[in-house]
């Protein structure tokens, strides 16, 4: 069935959460999007994702498919001459880096964010006429411009975003379909009073003049309460076509409780009545919304639609499904834990280096496990968590919590906050199966994160499956309801 997110007929009962990295990849997009509802790409991290997976070899020319059809030809010939290796790299041989970014990148490196996040979106689009999104996060603002143009010109149909208040984001986006320059104000810590830093980006640059006018997608914000939610929809620098409403029990990154900081006996943030969002105030705001956080199930989907909702987000079901990035043993791990009832699940104020609380599943030789993560090494390559501060001579650094101790505390970071954090961008490219080569025989020790609905993944199986797959869960939260794949605005 051919859907059109513009058109006010044709908003998904369903969004597949945008799961980074490379969890929510083209392949599970794809699947979801095949079948009627919004599949999502995750845009965390795409360039790092896809030079590691031409150094290990493209082996069912995937990658190398899509770079043929990227407007960016030679780029995507450059790119595909410096990172790709014929048969793969070998295990124990350390991935070739991409730079990381600053404030002033390389024409390189953009193009390559560029040429990676087209990548994606085209590999999901390919073959249905479905309609599918690119999640990223206001944290991670470096690679934004880039990533946002890229995924246009593969056509993307909606960009969701959160962690964070994108208020610039739908106006960036109305200008870089008119093929205008755009830039973005970076948020440095210690900013001189006066003074802003801001990222740009001309997308003639990378294209040539004139540069091309781009269909403009939609623009879902992701937020967890109804200030914030009125704050985007009245306030915002475009517009804003809807909301994704998220509680605490979804899966990756969390908002922190409102008010003074208060932990249960695991040390995990304690959430109260205040921290759920008034859907009174959000229906009023008279914006399409779907809401996020344990609703995998036809009664919670139901729920949802009788409170006003257009539908529902769903990550963590998709998270362990088939089609998903996540590496095959972790997905067993999870599936076998659930069975036995014995799912261990933290909401970790300090893993992240973000400082929000991050959700992570105890599986076999993941960070979760202290002993693993102790003997970790702390190196910071990726560097997309890294958070840009001013340095005194007005110059723009960067640091990060998750990097060697010694280095954080030399740029000023504060000794007390780099203890007990994870390199999320190492962990999570582990989990996908692209970790880094560290020695003979070892690689990254992985993350993992989910929300609550890990606790009870086999639902979603038949009868003596071992695994799942995207269909099975739209089945089963679509199953013994009337429920349209598409719902009217």
């Amino acid at each position: 069935m051919e859907t059109n997110l513009a058109a006010p007929h044709a908003l998904p009962v369903i969004i597949q959460g945008g799961m980074g990295v490379a969890v929510s990849n083209w392949k599970l997009a794809r699947a979801v999007a095949s079948h009627g509802h919004l599949g999502v790409v995750s845009g965390t991290a795409l360039a790092a994702v896809l030079v590691r997976r031409l150094q290990d070899g493209d082996l069912a020319g995937d990658v190398r498919r899509a770079l043929a059809h990227c407007p960016l030809r030679d780029a995507a010939r450059e790119i595909e001459a410096r990172y790709f290796r014929a048969g793969g790299r070998s295990p124990d041989q350390p991935y070739r880096l991409a730079p990381m970014y600053s404030i002033t990148p390389s024409d390189d490196l953009v193009a390559l964010t560029i040429v990676a996040n087209f990548t994606e979106v085209w590999l999901a689009k390919e073959g249905h006429s479905g309609v599918v999104g690119l999640n990223l996060l206001e944290k991670i603002q470096l690679p934004t411009l880039a990533s946002l143009y890229g995924a246009m010109l593969a056509g993307v149909d909606c960009v969701l975003m959160g962690a964070g208040i994108p208020r610039a984001i739908p106006g960036i986006l109305d200008q870089l379909a008119r093929g205008q320059k755009v830039d973005l104000r970076l948020a440095v810590d210690g900013e001189s009073s006066g003074t802003e830093h801001r990222i740009a980006f001309d997308p003639a640059h990378f294209t040539g003049p004139p540069a091309l006018a781009l269909r403009r997608p939609q623009f879902l914000a992701i937020v967890s309460s109804s200030a914030l939610a009125t704050t985007l929809a009245r306030k915002a620098s475009g517009r804003v076509d809807g909301l994704v409403v998220e509680g605490a029990t979804a899966g990756g990154h969390n908002a922190p409780p409102r008010g003074a900081p208060q932990f249960n006996e695991r040390g995990e943030p304690v959430y109260g009545p205040r921290d759920s969002a008034d859907l009174g105030v959000i229906r009023a705001l008279g914006l399409p919304f779907w809401l996020a956080g344990s609703y995998a199930h036809p009664t919670q989907l139901r729920a949802a639609l009788a409170l006003g909702a257009t539908g529902v987000q769903i990550g963590t079901a998709f998270a362990f499904c088939a089609e998903s990035g996540l590496r095959f043993e972790l997905k067993q791990a999870a599936l076998r834990q659930g069975a036995a009832g014995a799912v261990e699940l933290r909401t970790d104020p300090r893993a992240s280096p973000t400082g929000l609380p991050f959700k992570v599943v105890d599986l076999p030789g993941t960070v979760s496990v202290p002993a693993v993560y102790e003997e970790r090494v702390r190196a910071c390559d990726l560097g997309y968590l890294r958070q840009p501060y001013e340095k005194p001579d007005g110059s723009v650094g960067y640091r990060c919590p998750a990097e060697p101790a010694a280095d954080f505390i030399r740029k000023g970071g504060d000794p007390a906050d780099a203890v007990g954090r994870k390199c999320l961008c190492n962990g999570l490219m582990a989990a996908i199966g692209l970790g880094q080569s560290v020695a003979a025989g070892e690689t990254e020790p992985a993350i993992v994160t989910a929300g609550e609905d890990v606790r009870d993944l086999r639902r979603f199986m038949a009868a003596g499956e071992t695994s799942y797959g995207a269909a099975d869960v739209l089945r089963f939260i679509l199953g013994g309801s009337d429920t349209p794949k598409l719902a009217s605005a």
